[in-house]
């Protein structure tokens, strides 16, 4: 019992700060995601190959890249030319809203008057981060082909809480063993509602539609 009353206030504080955070991010105008996956799902590869065309698209983005240790992936991210601010937890596994707060604070003085879209890249668990609102418009969960079509019914809360999904490294698929419709059915079967897009950062495949979906996001949250 003692547990569970000093989650839920955990939680509670970091939910006022959240919603904090929900209203200075609208004031920017910003539609807001917090990416989620496993270490090796491919995260940070497909933020980079997602951040080149939302920028060629004539989107404004930044980013906020969570990470245990180092500033490896922040680095990549900085390279595409899009405004980023890492935090290193530490040890933490995962970004909360004050971590996030924080770190938009930081990014401010780099970005435009107003930007389409805010992109949180939550560090690489699928079990904390699920029960952390730090703030966003919407969780996506990625899972890749190589991790096994279970995995949904392993990690069910942040399927749960995730209403879009990218199955990533799909040019792999001619050498799995792997049912790509059985992990869509398993995805379905804990949020009937979510969106799916299977995708390749790297043939591209799959991308225009991802792309499309963060465009459309962006236009509705701006009207």
């Amino acid at each position: 019992m003692r547990e569970i009353a000093v989650e839920k206030k955990v939680l509670g504080a970091n939910d006022a700060v959240a919603a904090r955070n929900r209203r200075v991010f609208a004031e920017k105008g910003a539609y807001v995601i917090n990416m989620i996956s496993s270490p090796g799902t491919g995260k940070t590869t497909t933020l980079e190959a997602t951040l080149g065309r939302l920028v060629a698209s004539g989107l404004s983005v930044a980013v906020i890249e969570g990470d245990v240790q180092t500033r490896n992936d922040a680095d990549r991210v900085e390279a595409t030319g899009v405004p980023v601010e890492a935090v290193i937890t530490g040890g933490a596994c995962h970004l909360d809203a004050q971590m996030v707060g924080k770190a938009y604070s930081n990014l401010l003085p780099k970005l435009p008057e107003t930007l389409d879209l805010l992109i949180v890249e939550n560090v690489g668990n699928l079990v904390c981060p699920s029960a952390y609102d730090v703030g966003e418009d919407e969780k996506v969960a990625l899972v890749s082909v190589t991790e096994g079509e279970d995995k949904p019914l392993k990690y069910p809360s942040l399927f749960n809480a995730a209403n879009t999904c990218l199955v990533t490294k799909i040019d792999l698929l001619p050498h799995l063993d792997f049912d790509f419709n059985l992990l869509v059915r398993n995805i379905k079967s804990i949020n009937p509602n979510a969106s799916v897009f299977p995708i390749s950062a790297k043939t591209g495949e799959g991308m225009e539609a991802w792309i499309s979906y963060l465009g459309g996001r962006c236009a509705k949250d701006a009207g």
